[in-house]
């Protein structure tokens, strides 16, 4: 039996190949909730005395967001509350709908369900139906993000917390610099804010942790969570480029750690040349944060609006 290299007593559950670690479930579980407490210091992501808002999916990345930050909450340094968004995805949305509920229940945080049908009177399902010009990731993603910065103005939330982790933050890196989107790497980071007030400030205290660990502490945790993935994902080119780390990380499996560590060296200079100043103003049709006319939500809203009238 292989024994933990830092207690030196019980069995292993993991091996972190980057670290050389050997740890047991209780040390592994210690040492992950130190290791976020850590980051969230270090990057300066919460005041105390916040009010977090934490996108609660019901996956395993959110759940634990929410397993640890309830630490701070507890502890009254922070108020919390969760949002999960329903995308109207038939067959799989609804099990994390229901976990979500009932980790929030559970610990006594308030909880909201806001889906796209009333938001923009569509579902994914409908959208992907509809001979859509883009991806489902793409009106995913900026929905989503439409509808976080919403609730987190409506319910006076000083910070967004979203379960991204070490996978998705190379992922970003890497399909960004692909695709040439230099402005976008530029927002890329720990922590998001914009020159706007009517944005909530957005964090990611999962950042520096990979997926298997995540998926391991949630299991060591006995929390539950929604495990399957979405339908759509398999078909976006984060899926292609995530797989591709993947298969880098067998061999090389520091990699992860070695692109978000130059990134953040490179960053600096990045935003220097690339970032561009934007006056933000209203969109003229919902009233949120725009950097043009009507934000990015609208204009896809029209578009889908356009796609039904031509069918």
């Amino acid at each position: 039996m292989k024994t933990c290299t830092k207690c030196g007593v019980n069995e292993v559950i993991i091996e972190k190949k980057h670290s050389g670690q050997r740890l047991c479930k209780d040390c592994f579980i210690q040492g992950t909730q130190q290791k976020v407490l850590k980051d969230i210091r270090h990057y300066k992501l919460i005041d105390k005395g916040d009010k977090v808002m934490v996108a609660l999916s019901g996956g395993k990345d959110s759940v634990m967001v929410l397993d640890i930050l309830n630490f701070l909450y507890e502890k009254n340094i922070i108020d919390m509350s969760t949002v999960t968004i329903d995308e109207g995805i038939k067959g799989y949305r609804e099990d994390g709908v229901k976990i979500a509920k009932t980790h929030a229940k559970r610990l006594g945080i308030e909880h909201t369900v806001v889906n796209f049908k009333d938001s923009f009177d569509t579902t994914l399902d409908d959208i992907m139906a509809s001979n859509s010009q883009r991806g489902a990731c793409t009106y995913c993603g900026v929905f989503r993000r439409w509808i976080l910065n919403r609730e987190a103005r409506k319910i006076g939330a000083s910070k967004i917390a979203t379960g991204h982790n070490l996978d998705d933050e190379t992922q970003a890196i890497l399909m960004n610099y692909l695709e040439g989107n230099i402005e976008n790497l530029t927002r890329i980071g720990p922590k998001t804010i914009s020159r706007s007030e009517m944005f909530t400030v957005k964090i990611k205290p999962l950042r520096e942790i990979p997926e298997r660990e995540v998926g391991l502490y949630v299991i060591a945790r006995e929390l539950e969570v929604h495990l399957a993935g979405c339908p759509y994902s398999s078909d976006s080119f984060r899926g292609e480029v995530g797989q591709f780390i993947k298969q880098l990380s067998r061999n090389h499996p520091t990699i992860m750690y070695s692109t978000l560590r130059g990134f953040d060296k490179l960053k600096p200079a990045i935003k220097y040349e690339f970032a561009r100043e934007f006056n933000m103003g209203e969109c003229i049709s919902c009233g949120e944060p725009a950097a043009h006319e009507m934000c990015r939500a609208c204009i896809f809203s029209n578009e889908l609006d356009q796609n039904k009238r031509s069918l």
